[in-house]
């Protein structure tokens, strides 16, 4: 921005000078001796247009060059990475988490709105301890079960790769192993996910990868609670030799009495029945897609009747139960394999 030392002093005292960026574990990269370059008001930002100092580094062997993209401010008014502002907690695009914590953007579009609102904006965050985000965010609730299950729980590296050579598309590139760019073919030109914005992004509309995650949520598989309103019994599967009955009583208990607990070890699953259907209930809402006891993903099936938890106790092979979306119900799988005379699987 071409401004002089001596003009514009008042809005010169608005332009931010910063020491260290604001990232997300993927941008950074997984080099822990990273070196960064700072230029200080060295590009104005993409969303205030305010000057605000740039940090640029390489996150990684053969990754491309970074830069910080918007001041830190808008990012933390949004709680986002300065580089590919994608949510800082979950990591997920601005639109995918205002829609799981039912937030609605209420950052103004014009220019002296927009100003207005920043500088009402920096006033909260000087008198904040800086931990925590502010406006919106900061009061939305703390969590949400569909962005938990969203969720990347590793930095995603493959993000900071170099982009693809046109040249070498073209058929034209001579660099060889000493080019810089990718070497592969790009992907079809009709896909949303090529054409982003960086704007769409930071207010979460028009969003091409959350529009992709939201499609993915609804199609999730749902744990719908059984009509038959004394069935109080889960079924938990994958245990395999590490889980217990005293690990699952001690994540269990928390949601209600537990009458039994019954671990089936041939078949790597077990059986919790509560003293409530409230209890029941919770258990399973709290636990379904999420459920991890040491260090081991378990399966969560919808409460079982009684009776053909008998027949799986005394069946000698496995059940072929599952919590994805199946055609079969899991009333209709059980019945597919058990004979109801005799309590057993079809061996009368």
């Amino acid at each position: 921005m071409a401004t002089s030392l001596g003009s514009n002093t008042y809005n010169r005292q608005n332009w931010e000078d910063a020491d260290f960026p604001i990232l997300c574990q993927t941008c950074l990269g997984e080099n822990p001796y990273i070196r960064m370059t700072k230029e200080k008001y060295g590009k104005e930002c993409k969303i205030c247009a305010r000057p605000f100092t740039v940090f640029r580094w390489c996150p990684g062997t053969r990754m491309r060059f970074k830069k910080t993209e918007v001041c830190q401010t808008c990012s933390k008014m949004k709680n986002v990475c300065q580089t590919c502002l994608l949510d800082l907690e979950y990591g997920l695009p601005i639109q995918v988490r205002d829609t799981g914590l039912n937030i609605k953007d209420d950052i103004p579009r014009s220019d002296v709105n927009k100003e207005f609102y920043t500088q009402n904006m920096e006033r909260e965050l000087a008198n904040s301890d800086g931990t925590r985000p502010v406006g919106q965010v900061g009061k939305a609730p703390s969590s949400s079960d569909m962005l938990l299950k969203l969720a990347r729980t590793t930095p995603y590296y493959k993000r900071n790769r170099p982009h693809i050579c046109s040249f070498w598309v073209k058929g034209e590139c001579r660099r060889g192993e000493e080019c810089p760019y990718r070497h592969e073919k790009p992907t079809d030109p009709d896909d949303p996910l090529a054409d982003q914005n960086i704007k769409d992004r930071y207010y979460g509309i028009n969003d091409p990868v959350a529009d992709k995650l939201l499609k993915r949520a609804s199609t999730m598989p749902r744990l719908d609670p059984p009509e038959d309103k004394t069935i109080t019994t889960l079924y938990i599967g994958g245990l395999g030799d590490t889980v217990t009955d005293g690990d699952l009583k001690n994540f269990f208990y928390q949601f209600g009495e537990i009458r039994t607990i019954t671990v089936v070890q041939r078949q790597q699953c077990a059986f919790i029945q509560f003293a409530t259907r409230p209890a029941a209930e919770m258990a399973a809402e709290k636990s379904f897609n999420k459920l991890i006891i040491n260090g081991r993903r378990l399966t969560i099936i919808q409460p079982v009747p009684a009776l053909y938890m008998k027949a799986i106790l005394k069946a000698g092979q496995s059940m072929p139960l599952t919590s994805r979306a199946s055609p079969l119900s899991l009333t209709e799988q059980i019945l597919k394999n058990v004979c109801l005379v005799c309590i057993d699987f079809y061996t009368c």
